[in-house]
């Protein structure tokens, strides 16, 4: 067997540890170093250290110690020092914890509640009233936080019981919180973008613009989608009474959008509009965020020492969680390639003599099927690495074919049997809510996303590269 063989199966053995549970970052590194003591082992220069100890007249116990020292003496301990110097190095990952940081301070600014009673009553004429304003909500919270399941469950505590008291239709009221909720891994600031880019190689700035417009796509698909269903099956989607909303005149809203849809909106804009337009890097905006998060929480009297506490050790977990997925990645990459798996790969697919459509659409439904049983982190950190050295043989740009992956991965968070989404949201439901009803409520949200694609594909250079090529040229 040779020896890129031996790196297919070391593959096949990760997504059988994965499947089986095991931890994916230390899977990855596991996998790594045992490979990798097998790709840059030397029997020579092990037994050549004995031979030297043994004409030196050393005693048993220095010939074994020797021997010993020249078994460890394999590159792929070097390679596992320098991989993890070199993400705890990379200046792109710094603003991960930031914007972490941010998100989860500003969920627990207990601004949510009012934004979403602010939007259903300044939306209260439009069919679908409650829909909107949890769909608006939640693309401007997830936007703010990044955290798929935290927006997901909050939603699910604040908006359901809501719709559901007005009488919505089981299936429309959950599809919209779970459509919503996974929209923060696309819209920047997004986590996502960030981890893509530093996987990639490609400028954040770069990423963060060509994002926005598929960002506000879908969601402006989902806001189409919301309304014509309410319109044309008012059933679904009773209209508010006045009781329900009250009397409020027009200053009233006003001044509850300025308190409440504002200051969230602004911190979003600065953040977005010093990264695009060069005022400061991703980390010093994301650094900015997390203290106008700070700000935020304060502003509204939810700064207390048990939130700030609690934000600290979530943003720390999450980002050591993505740090050392970065290690195990970074090691198993270099061995994997070392050996031959990426060649041999590459081969195999270059050879099957597919149009740059195909091999689109042939990565996009791996990408698809890998959404099941994984996070969005380990297929970013993971797989995308054996996609990327493809895209030149397709003439494929990788901004392009990251924001492909970024609308994609939303189909992870939608897509029975494993929808996460659904998981949140089934979570913090109410006993009569199945499990099965919120699935078939996020099923035209899948059909929605696959027609973004489309669209996407269709005219790239108006969606994707419209803005980048406007602020940074060509």
């Amino acid at each position: 067997m040779t020896d890129a063989y031996i790196a297919v199966g070391m593959l096949l053995i990760l997504l059988l540890a994965i499947f089986l549970g095991f931890p994916v970052a230390f899977t990855l590194m596991a996998l790594g170093v045992g490979f990798g003591y097998y790709a840059y082992y030397d029997v020579g220069r092990m037994w050549r250290s004995y031979d030297r100890a043994v004409e030196a007249g050393a005693d048993t116990f220095t010939q074994v110690e020797t021997w010993l020292g020249g078994f460890f003496n394999n590159r792929i301990f070097d390679l596992f020092v320098n991989q993890t110097y070199s993400v705890i190095q990379n200046d792109v990952l710094t603003a991960v914890p930031l914007f972490l940081f941010m998100g989860y301070i500003v969920e627990r600014a207990n601004i949510v509640d009012r934004l979403f009673s602010t939007l259903y009553i300044a939306t209260s004429r439009v069919p679908g009233s409650m829909a909107v304003a949890a769909l608006v909500t939640c693309t401007l919270f997830a936007t703010a936080t990044g955290i798929v399941g935290a927006v997901v469950t909050l939603m699910g505590l604040l908006a359901l019981p809501a719709m559901l008291k007005a009488k919505y239709d089981i299936r429309y009221a959950t599809g919209v919180i779970c459509a919503g909720g996974t929209l923060g891994i696309l819209i920047p600031p997004s986590i996502l973008l960030i981890v893509y880019a530093a996987t990639s190689g490609i400028s954040v700035v770069r990423m963060y613009a060509g994002a926005l417009l598929p960002g506000f796509l879908l969601a402006g698909l989902y806001l189409v989608y919301v309304v014509t269903r309410a319109s044309l099956q008012p059933r679904l989607a009773p209209r508010p009474t006045k009781e329900d909303i009250g009397d409020h005149t027009v200053p009233q809203v006003a001044l509850m959008m300025l308190t409440s849809f504002v200051p969230l909106a602004v911190l979003i804009l600065a953040v977005l509009g010093a990264i695009l337009f060069g005022f400061a890097t991703p980390s010093e905006a994301a650094a900015i965020g997390a203290l106008g998060g700070l700000v935020l929480a304060a502003a509204y009297r939810a700064l207390t020492w048990q939130r700030l506490k609690e934000s600290i050790y979530l943003t720390a977990r999450t980002s050591a969680m993505v740090c050392w997925l970065f290690v195990g990645s970074a090691t198993f990459a270099s061995v994997f390639a070392y050996l031959g798996g990426q060649q041999l790969i590459s081969d195999f697919v270059t050879g099957l003599d597919m149009s740059p459509l195909m091999f689109l659409i042939m990565a996009q439904i791996i990408i698809f099927i890998l959404g099941w049983p994984l996070e969005w982190t380990e297929i970013i950190v993971i797989f995308i690495p054996i996609f990327i050295p493809l895209l030149p043989h397709f003439d494929i740009d990788p901004l392009f074919f990251g924001i492909l992956v970024a609308v994609n991965l939303q189909t992870a968070f939608l897509s029975p049997p494993m929808a996460m989404s659904a998981y949140y949201l089934k979570g913090v439901s109410p006993s009569h809510v199945r499990l099965t009803d919120i699935f078939l409520g996020m099923l035209p949200y899948m059909a929605i996303v696959i027609l973004c694609m489309v669209i996407m594909y269709l005219f790239p250079d108006s969606i994707v590269f419209w803005l980048p090529n406007a602020i940074y040229g060509g």
